[in-house]
């Protein structure tokens, strides 16, 4: 933890590992969070997602080539009044906007990441190219590379790619997304509020966020939804669509640990394709 110590100009009293490459590090004044890896898109990313406070985020205190300090939040349980004020808020943050479709946080790479697999982040005119080029396509390669799926499969996703745009998804303006809002990077804070840690964002269509939230169950689901319905509402059949977006997230863990999430994306694919 030197590194640490010297980001922060204090030593380091005690470190514990978060899971992944995150500690939770003490020092003689506060508790913070250490993360090691690529760190320069999501430093980015959290700028990006706090800018006007619609949406907590840890604030990043300090980053290197190789580490990214920010501030540690204390988790707490899931509350309904937290769950409506976070649907609120994620409206908000959503209609913040992007320049485009695929645009990386204003300062943050091209090249990111989600989870342990590399992540583009490239600007296109359209939802349906975006979509395709920069959130299907590459994990298929990589999950046809490693014999995940043979021609007949691929097939499948490629037909789905050339019909993105007549799928039903509404034109609206790309949206300034967290990436990758799993139940896992939706944290329930201790005092009562619910914060968004560990970004892959980018423009994109907000549905992608919302489908996101659902893919492992976060708590209180329903409350978040409705309260964000309130605030921006949805276009029509926009649950037919959660699985239309759920694809990415679901070809990129078939590309990164492979077993059942290859045969959950390619059923996906076929059910809306």
């Amino acid at each position: 933890m030197k590194a640490v110590s010297r980001l922060l100009g204090e030593p380091v009293t005690r470190s514990s590992p978060l899971g992944g490459a995150a500690y939770r590090v003490e020092t003689g004044s506060r508790t913070v969070v250490a993360k090691r890896g690529p760190v320069e898109a999501e430093a980015a990313g959290l700028r990006w997602l706090g800018e006007h406070g619609d949406v907590p985020v840890p604030e990043v205190l300090a980053l290197d080539d190789d580490w990214l300090i920010t501030e540690y939040v204390e988790s707490g349980s899931p509350q309904p009044r937290a769950a409506e004020e976070f649907g609120r808020g994620l409206a908000a943050l959503h209609a913040r906007g992007a320049d485009a479709f695929g645009a990386p946080p204003p300062g943050g790479p091209v090249d990111a990441w989600m989870g342990p697999e590399p992540m583009r982040n490239v600007a296109h005119d359209t939802w349906a190219a975006f979509y395709a080029a920069e959130r299907i396509e590459p994990y298929l390669r990589t999950a046809a590379d490693r014999g995940l799926y043979g021609p007949a499969e691929v097939a499948v996703f490629e037909r789905l790619c050339a019909r993105l745009d007549q799928l039903g998804v509404p034109e609206e303006p790309p949206a300034r997304l967290h990436g990758d809002a799993w139940s896992g990077n939706v944290l329930w804070s201790a005092d009562g509020r619910v914060w968004l840690i560990d970004p892959a964002a980018h423009g994109g269509h907000r549905e992608g966020d919302l489908a996101m939230l659902a893919l492992f169950g976060t708590p209180q689901l329903d409350r978040i939804l409705a309260a964000y319905d309130e605030v921006a509402p949805l276009a029509p059949g926009w649950r037919d669509r959660v699985g239309l977006h759920q694809l990415f997230p679901l070809l990129m863990h078939a590309a990164a640990f492979g077993g059942g999430y290859a045969g959950q994306a390619l059923a996906v694919a076929r059910g809306v394709g």
